[in-house]
Formats: C-alpha cells, structure tokens, sequence
C-alpha cells in the first residue's frame, strides 16, 4: 500500500469515527490538536524544527492557527526530507566528481501534500497520526533521537559530538522508506554489514568497501539473487583505466589474470583477440567500451565463488574476495565500490536458508560444480549501504566511526 493511499484510508476512518469530537476552528485545527502539536514542539520529539525556529517561536507565543498549520506542513517536510542543505551538497559532490574520483549519495525526497494534512486535520486525526507516515522506521532513528534528546542538555557532551549525532539522524531520514522490516543494512564508515530483522540483528560482518576515490554509493535496492561461481564482468570504467593499459604492456596479462574478450558480457558471445592498435583508443577517459572483458569463475576470480545482487544502476554488489588478509585491517577501504564480504559462506548460509527455496544439498553441489549458477531469492530482503558515522548498537551504546568519505564536513545542516 503506498502513502498517498495509506493517508487518504486513515483520513476517511477518521472522519467516521470523529463524530462532533471538540470544536474546531477556521483552519480546522481543535484545542486537543493544538495542544498535541504543541507538546511535540516542545521537546522537538522529532527533531525536525530545524530551520523553522523562527516560526516555532511566534506558534508558541500566539498558539495562532494559520501559523499553526505552517508549522505542521514545515515541521512535516522537515521529518520526511530531512534538515541537510541538500543544494548546498549536490553542487559539492557535483564540483568533486572526475573521471579520477567518484562519489554518489542517493537521496530518498518524499512528497509532503498540504491539501492531505489540511484535509486529515479536519477530519479530527491526532497530529501522531498525521506524522506517523513520515517517522523513518529504522531503529537507528528512535535510537539516535533518544541519544541526541538525552544528551542535547548534557554539558558533558561536547557540540561537535552533538553535531554528528544529529547530522546522522537526518541521513536516516533520508533513506528509502517503506521497506519492512528486515533488511541487510551495509555502515560504510564502520566497514560493518548487517541482516537486521525486526530491529535485531541476526547476522553480522567485517566488510571492504569502495577506496576514497572510488567510493561505495548510498542507495537502496532488492537483493534478487545469489550467483555461485560468479564470473566477473570487468566495469568499462576499470577497463579504461587498469585493465587495457597493463595489457598493453603485457601481452600475456589477460591469460594470466584468467580475462576473455568479448562484445558484450554474453560468455558464450563469439570470443575476440585483443587487438592493440584498437584498444589503444579506449585508454583512460570515460565511456562506453565496444567490446568487454570478462573474468571467468575460478576460486582466484575477483569476486570469489559467490556474489549476491541486488540491481542497481551503480553496478554494486556483495561478493566474495582472493584478498582475504585485507579483512585484518582497521580501515578497509580497497574496492573500487563493491561490497567485499568478510564471511561470505556464512552470508551464503544464512540468506539461501532464511531467504530462498533452495536446498543445502542443492547449493552445495552448485557451489562444488565450479561452474556458474543463480538462486532467486524468495522472500524480500533490502539492502541499504548507509553512511552513519553515528551508531547506537541494540544494547544502547553509541558508536562514532570516521568520516572516511568526507560527508561530515560536505553535509552541511540548514539551522545553526
């Protein structure tokens, strides 16, 4: 059920059962419903005054209803977008995007209609229940409320840490909503991926992610299906830059890195030679390669012998590594964007037994046949890679990591 439809059944459930309950005024508003509003605004329960001060301040000075209802469409879209200077940021990550570097932050904007909020506020609906679509359903963000609420008057707590914590809640509120409640939740900054069902975490491990200059992207996607004995369909960009130049030095590079050419990431495709005056021009820049390498399955592939994807347009999966020894080190920041698993057969495990409808005996004779197989996965599972450098485990410790992808200092927030 989308929002649009969710909010238009509880307007209408409302208006049945609110009768003649409290009088209400020309906006619509009731004195139960002004004094709700009020009391949220109070303690800002969810943190999203933002750059509203200035009218919180005459709200509550006057309790006048035209600028009451202001407030709740401003105090709405605070909550559902967030309180980043979204402008401000999109022009820097713009600004320090090249060919040498790349970094993507996927924003989640979702649509605040004023006519609804008029219309459920008439309808008698408590402003909890107008909010409630927009409240962020992740744990991390009533976890990361409670922290910023109880030490926002804490004089132990220092601003800059007072800062983090909020800059985090607000890139929760930007993440894609709606997508239930398990999912695999990647943190960048700790180099940690988890299966979180029902706000527990069932399943976590060490990951690799995406180098500074070649940078993990936030966003969100369906994992679709887990492939056993993956082959490795070598990006255009790597090609460009990596794999045509050493073959141009090293006639014998491709054999030895077990890499085929081909037109496209069709394996049976007729094979090609590689040819070096042709390839020559296809060295460094950016764009479409006309023609593809591909490294076939071996247990020395890139991605290991197993590889777990979740569409999407940045080419970014979960799979498997040769470079094991990486996973000892603190900061494991080595990919070029992917997701390297620390424990990817404990992955394998876990999400084709929780996940799937297959069986053990059937992956374990996939995954022994060294050849290539796909298993569809059954039941839904998001995957979200995140940047919060801000995190409060299910014990109630809070965790700060390091701003390893510079967003900390480029996400700026629109109130002081």
């Amino acid at each position: 059920m989308n929002l649009r439809v969710k909010i238009v059944l509880l307007t209408m459930m409302a208006l049945i059962m609110s009768g003649c309950v409290g009088v209400q005024d020309a906006e619509g508003w009731r004195s139960v419903q002004k004094d709700e509003f009020l009391e949220i605004l109070k303690t800002d329960k969810y943190a999203s005054i933002c750059n509203q001060r200035g009218l919180y301040e005459k709200v509550r000075a006057s309790h006048n209803s035209v600028l009451m209802s202001k407030m709740l469409v401003a105090y709405t879209e605070n909550l559902a977008n967030g309180c980043i200077d979204l402008e401000t940021f999109n022009k820097a990550q713009k600004a320090r995007n090249s060919v040498h570097f790349s970094s993507k932050y996927t924003t989640y904007l979702q649509e605040v209609n004023v006519k609804n909020i008029a219309m459920q506020l008439k309808a008698g609906q408590s402003i909890e229940q107008i909010l409630q679509p927009y409240v962020p359903e992740y744990y991390q963000f009533h976890a990361l409320l409670h922290q910023y609420h109880a030490r926002k008057n804490d004089a132990t707590t220092s601003s800059e840490l007072l800062h983090k914590i909020r800059l985090n809640i607000e890139r929760v509120k930007l993440m894609k909503p709606g997508l239930g409640k398990n999912y695999a939740l990647v943190n960048i900054p700790e180099f940690k991926v988890r299966v979180i069902e029902n706000d527990k975490t069932s399943l976590a491990m060490r990951v690799i992610v995406g180098k500074r200059s070649k940078q993990t992207p936030i966003f969100s996607a369906d994992l679709q299906s887990i492939v056993l004995n993956p082959t490795w369909n070598v990006p255009d960009s790597i090609a460009r830059h990596e794999i045509i130049p050493k073959a141009l030095k090293d006639p014998d590079y491709l054999k030895k890195h077990r890499l085929v050419m081909r037109r496209d990431y069709n394996l049976d495709s007729p094979a090609l030679h590689f040819d070096a005056n042709l390839s020559a021009k296809y060295v460094g820049g950016k764009g479409e390669v006309p023609f593809k390498f591909i490294e076939v399955a071996s247990g020395r592939n890139a991605l290991g012998r197993v590889k777990f994807l979740f569409p999407n347009e940045n080419s970014v999966y979960m799979h498997d590594t040769p470079t094991k020894w990486l996973f000892k080190k603190k900061v494991r920041a080595y990919s070029h964007g992917c997701v390297r698993l620390g424990n990817p057969m404990k992955m394998l495990d876990f999400v084709s037994t929780n996940y799937t409808t297959a069986s053990k005996e059937k992956i374990d004779k996939e995954y022994k046949s060294r050849k290539t197989h796909f298993i569809n996965i059954a039941k839904r599972l998001p995957v979200h890679t995140a940047y919060l450098t801000a995190y409060v485990e299910e014990d109630g410790k809070l965790h700060f990591f390091n701003d390893i992808y510079g967003y900390d200092k480029l996400q700026k927030l629109n109130f002081n």
